[in-house]
């Protein structure tokens, strides 16, 4: 601001002046000198940290990066493969000691920040490369939610009308804006209905691989989900199907549920839905024991049988709730009828562990909506987080009930968000 108001001073004092054409060389000099004071650079908690000073007439900022960091992630042709956005393997090994800057210069007109470092390596590191990696919380925080992953919005059973998102399934296979709304509404509230899909049985085929590959499970690339002889799984059975998520025995659990109603003409099967991280939310706040316990329980989920010519016996161990590394929710193991038998914890974990079970149970019955789908419906769930079931049903010659299930995984569903942000300009490009 003192560099600004210096110029404005300047400016005034030669508005009086005849020399109109001398006033303005000087007035474009002194704006362009002020400019190159804008920027600055110093070395600071003895030469471990860069703080980059940027001030305008608007506003000023301060960057503060790690030397050895930086050192990192220097971008040269030497340390840095550009086609792969990956660091070259022949990197040294960096430390505070071993990362040591000579010299550090702002450039206004590369708009860059140059490093001599004291082994006679040159770094440039561009100053909206640098912004997009401040260290401060608002950029990380900008970071986590906006490239990483959108943060979730909870939902209770009176908001269900008001956040679920209704998509045109041709819209969806022909255009990546479409495309991206419905992916991006699945990632912050967890469900979504799709319409109009073709009487075909590759139509969850056809969607799971718009976003990038089907997740392939002892079930198969896609399964049916009828009633039949002899059944493999009790989802095949007419009965009720209580509120669950699926296969939470696989460590790398299925991501999206993607279940296309081919026929229903049933009476019953209805389907039934809540949010597991709004259930979760609820014992966080009223009942912070149980809490504890489905947060810090293992509880041993399996899946043991036989589909077609592949035998299998699933086991993964994990309680109930689950936090990623940030602390928000990442996964919901709920199945009554896939939880083992064996309970491989300590004996005086037991009791405090159901009546925490019973109690996320009676919230999420509590807080189920229930709808039904018809011919050309496709019901799209988070899988990691919406607890689903459905009510029970007649299959007779008159009355067929027919759906077909795929799964993808969140890992593509992500990297195909990112892709068709940059792709469609709805964010700076991310490197």
């Amino acid at each position: 601001m003192l560099l600004w108001r210096q110029f404005k001073a300047a400016n005034f004092n030669y508005t009086n002046r005849s020399t109109s054409k001398k006033l303005l060389l000087y007035s474009n000099n002194c704006f362009a000198n002020a400019l190159n004071r804008l920027l600055g650079t110093q070395l600071i908690n003895d030469g471990r940290l860069l703080v980059v000073e940027e001030d305008s007439s608007n506003s000023q900022r301060s960057m503060k990066f790690p030397i050895v960091w930086l050192r990192d992630n220097c971008q040269c042709s030497e340390c840095f493969h550009g086609t792969t956005k990956s660091r070259k393997t022949n990197w040294k090994p960096c430390n505070n000691t071993a990362a040591r800057a000579a010299k550090v210069a702002a450039n206004t007109e590369k708009n860059a920040i140059i490093i001599d470092w004291q082994d006679a390596h040159k770094s440039v590191y561009d100053l909206q490369w640098l912004r997009k990696r401040d260290f401060s919380p608002e950029q990380r925080q900008a970071y986590i939610e906006g490239v990483y992953k959108p943060k979730e919005m909870v939902w209770s059973k009176q908001e269900f009308a008001d956040i679920l998102k209704i998509y045109d399934f041709h819209k969806i296979i022909g255009d990546d804006t479409e495309l991206y709304e419905w992916l991006r509404s699945l990632a912050v509230y967890g469900v979504n209905i799709v319409k109009n899909a073709p009487h075909d049985t590759t139509v969850v085929q056809q969607l799971g691989k718009r976003i990038g590959i089907i997740k392939k499970t002892t079930y198969g690339d896609q399964f049916e989900i009828k009633s039949k002889e002899n059944p493999t799984n009790y989802a095949y059975l007419m009965v009720p199907l209580p509120l669950h998520i699926d296969v939470p025995y696989y460590e790398h659990i299925a991501g999206i549920h993607i279940l296309h109603c081919l026929v229903q003409s049933t009476k019953g099967g209805e389907n039934t839905l809540t949010d597991g991280f709004y259930v979760a939310d609820q014992l966080r706040q009223h009942y912070p024991n149980y809490y504890e316990a489905l947060l810090k329980t293992p509880v041993d989920w399996h899946d043991i049988g036989k589909e077609g010519d592949l035998e299998f016996h699933n086991i993964w161990r994990e309680p109930v709730i689950n936090l990623d590394v940030d602390g928000r929710y990442h996964r919901i193991n709920f199945n009554t009828i896939k939880r083992d038998s064996h309970f491989t914890v300590p004996l005086e974990a037991v009791d405090i562990w159901y009546e925490a079970y019973n109690k996320f149970l009676e919230i999420a019955n509590d807080t189920a909506v229930q709808f039904k789908t018809s011919p050309g419906d496709v019901f799209v769930f988070n899988n990691r987080r919406m607890l689903h079931g459905r009510t029970a049903f007649e299959d007779t010659a008159d009355n067929k009930r027919h759906l077909i299930g795929a799964y993808v995984d969140w890992d593509f569903i992500y990297s195909k968000m990112r892709v068709l942000q940059t792709k469609l300009g709805l964010t700076e490009q991310l490197h």
